[in-house]
């Protein structure tokens, strides 16, 4: 496990009753919480009560979390025997296939959920961190279907021949902020 700096940050600081700290926490996490959810055939109101259920248990545990960087790990572990929880109560089948091979951190599959969740928040965490203009700029540019130059040069500003310049210093900039980095450091062998 990586030692992010902002997860055990975040950790440290919502330990000690900050509420924005916290708020970050659910904000980066939720969407690897809804992920797993999913992952187990679980939307709507029963994905909502497993998630109310894992930030609960978040809330109980957090002094108790030694690694404060092993929080994205603990979280899937916990979504995972929530949802396994859930199915159960219901007298549901889980047709994925054998429900212990469900319930191992060692899956492939899983850890390759993890890795992309991870690289997610951490891409859309990198993406808010840009400054406005190239925020806009790059959702245009990466919309489906992407906005013609000259749209964009009339949205933004931008003169159509320095778009593509633009374009290139936002993209160095998401490249370089450090929560980016970090996943990216990690991925390398």
């Amino acid at each position: 496990m990586r030692d992010d700096p902002t997860v055990v940050g975040l950790v440290e600081k919502a330990r000690h009753g900050d509420a924005g700290a916290w708020d970050d926490l659910v904000e980066r996490y939720a969407p690897l919480v809804w992920a797993i959810c999913r992952r187990y055939g679980l939307a709507g109101a029963d994905a909502e009560d497993v998630a109310a259920c894992v930030w609960l248990r978040l809330v109980e545990r957090l002094d108790t979390i030694r690694e404060p960087a092993a929080l994205p790990g603990w979280l899937a572990t916990t979504v995972r025997r929530e949802c396994l929880a859930l199915l159960r109560s219901r007298r549901r089948q889980v047709l994925v296939g054998d429900e212990a091979g469900l319930d191992t951190v060692d899956d492939p599959a899983f850890e390759e959920l993890l890795v992309t969740e991870e690289r997610h928040i951490a891409l859309r965490a990198a993406f808010g961190n840009l400054p406005e203009h190239c925020r806009r700029l790059l959702a245009l540019l990466f919309d489906d279907p992407p906005a013609p130059y000259a749209e964009i040069s009339s949205s933004t500003g931008t003169p159509v021949g320095a778009i593509g310049p633009t374009r290139r210093r936002c993209l160095d900039k998401l490249r370089s902020d450090p929560v980016l980095a970090a996943v990216a450091g990690a991925e390398r062998p």
